[in-house]
């Protein structure tokens, strides 16, 4: 019989979804329809995770009850903060982060076959929780003890407040609402449809959600932000930026923060930040954004007409730095954004669910003799 086979699935539909809509070529991102630059504008993360599991804006009566439930399932079990404690202070923090969602299952053991109720439960913790181990390792990892999150302050103000010890600023409290925003979904990507298919065999959220943090740590994935920091680091400076750029595009060597599956103009979220990190750089003299502007011109002027713009980790590295995350934190701050996602899309998986089992192309060979261990 014969197979074809499509590399990277490109193009091939694997399920119907609700949750977001990419258009490529106009550069457009809706989440349940609403265009996630209008959601960047007017709403906060825990209004648009409502959006995204439920599939419309809460009334204010919801987004009370929502808020009030994600900051009762904020605080983790001192075993989990225990366990924090051992892993080594050298980890990269997205493992640490995927080993213990992972583990904070293992204290929910009806966690298969749940029903409706259940289902939203468990969202809420794992979107509380998931942003409290970021914030915790940061702290733990560096010898500070864990910060307990504050029943006053929303998700991202204990974010902040529990990696700091200090009242969030208000204005950097907004600008990461919006990174989580525009990070919180982006249709049938690596990491959702590693969730996909780990939801189709009845695994439970937080396997589900550990299993999508790990194909979202691979560098063609969620980790280009760092990249995109290092190589600002390395050109040093504006008058460095060209030559660099250029050497790089002779060479044929990819350029971190460029290019993307499927836009084919600039990436609505990378226009969005760009705007963030003009406004947060102008209390600094580092020459990031700078650089950053003219890596874009040089890089425009070779690719443009070949779509070749910059993603949504083009700025985003930028904006995260003068929010005082460090730099291997970028991808897990993006892994509990995009938590609601996968959520949403575990949702929309376990109803009518059927298990994903694709096909392949066998190459090799048929009929081989079995040789004796003696005589090989």
């Amino acid at each position: 019989m014969s197979v074809d086979v499509i590399p990277g699935l490109e193009g091939i539909a694997i399920a119907e979804s609700g949750v977001s809509f990419v258009d490529g070529q106009a550069g457009r991102l809706e989440y349940r329809g609403i265009d996630v630059a209008l959601l960047a504008e007017h709403s906060t993360f825990e209004e648009t995770s409502y959006l995204l599991l439920y599939g419309k804006l809460p009334t204010s009566d919801q987004l009370a009850e929502f808020r009030a439930s994600i900051n009762a399932a904020s605080p983790l079990k001192f075993r989990i903060v225990d366990l924090m404690k051992c892993l080594p202070e050298t980890g990269h923090p997205m493992d640490a982060l995927q080993a213990t969602v992972a583990a904070i299952g293992m204290f929910y053991p009806n966690r298969h076959d749940l029903d409706e109720e259940a289902r939203n439960i468990a969202c809420r913790k794992l979107i509380a929780k998931t942003t409290s181990v970021v914030a915790s390792f940061q702290r733990l990892r560096r010898g500070d003890e864990y910060i307990a999150p504050r029943k006053d302050l929303s998700l991202i103000g204990n974010f902040l407040y529990m990696i700091n010890g200090e009242d969030p600023d208000p204005d950097h409290e907004r600008i990461l609402n919006v990174c989580l925003i525009l990070h919180a979904d982006h249709t049938m990507n690596a990491s959702t449809f590693s969730g996909r298919v780990v939801a189709s065999t009845g695994a439970d959220p937080c396997t589900v959600v550990s299993s999508a943090l790990g194909a979202l740590s691979g560098p063609l994935h969620g980790g280009a932000n760092e990249d995109v920091m290092a190589l600002l680091d390395t050109i040093g400076s504006v008058e460095n930026a060209r030559p660099y750029v250029e050497n790089m595009i002779a060479k044929k060597i990819k350029i971190p923060g460029f290019g993307h599956r499927v836009y084919k103009t600039m990436d609505p979220r990378a226009t969005i930040l760009k705007k963030y990190a003009e406004s947060l750089i102008k209390h600094t003299d580092k020459p990031h954004f700078q650089i950053a502007l003219e890596i874009e011109k040089v890089v425009a002027e070779h690719y443009a007409e070949k779509g070749i713009w910059p993603n949504v980790d083009f700025f985003s590295g930028i904006v995260y730095s003068e929010l005082g995350i460090p730099r291997d934190c970028f991808t897990p701050v993006f892994g509990m954004s995009r938590v609601s996602g996968w959520l949403a899309h575990w949702l929309e998986q376990v109803q009518g669910n059927r298990i994903f089992r694709p096909t392949q192309k066998y190459v090799g060979g048929h009929q081989q003799p079995y040789i004796a261990l003696d005589k090989r």
